[in-house]
């Protein structure tokens, strides 16, 4: 079975609730059956869910390029590292390995991840959900700009393609969902 792949920070200097939410996503996606996939780093909420999987029995993928690994950023316990000569193989490998996708908290990196993902699925290039977990209102002016997109008519379908959930433990609800019952 392909894994669930998480988008996040790498940064440690955030708000506790939302290194909590990720080590708890982390989590959840090991006792759902589902191996982690994501970015693989040693700090932040990359830690926190490879952590949470981890600690649940699960395994973790991190794929990082290559100048990362050389500069030593991989998770040490990560169950498998893929190397990828840049930063677009790793998306794509990312991708590849994943059913679903999920965007918790981060930075421009996070949100360059969310927004191809979100354009590879309304292409239909990735078919699996994407979910935007909105951890304490995180992401409430992006989803005000999606919302704006949407009524002046810049998302195709008059849809965004993503779900946007409150926690963790929704955005296993979803997936469950969409995955195993063909929603």
């Amino acid at each position: 079975m392909k894994g669930i792949v998480v988008y996040c920070s790498s940064s440690s200097s955030v708000p506790s609730v939302y290194l909590e939410a990720a080590r708890e996503m982390g989590a959840l996606i090991a006792r759902s059956g589902y191996a982690l996939v994501s970015g693989g780093g040693y700090r932040g909420l990359m830690a926190e869910t490879i952590e949470g999987a981890i600690g649940a029995g699960g395994t973790a993928t991190g794929v990082l390029p290559h100048f990362m690994l050389e500069r030593g950023w991989a998770h040490p316990g990560l169950t498998e590292c893929i190397d990828t000569p840049s930063m677009h193989a790793r998306k794509e490998t990312m991708a590849r390995n994943a059913c679903a996708a999920i965007a918790l908290t981060g930075g421009i990196g996070t949100l360059d991840e969310l927004c191809e993902m979100m354009t590879w699925h309304q292409l239909g290039i990735f078919e699996g959900p994407v979910v935007i977990v909105n951890t304490d209102g995180f992401f409430d002016p992006l989803i005000d700009m999606f919302d704006r997109m949407m009524e002046q008519g810049f998302m195709r379908g008059g849809i965004i393609p993503a779900r946007i959930v409150s926690t963790p433990s929704e955005a296993i609800s979803v997936i469950r969902e969409a995955v195993e019952h063909g929603a």
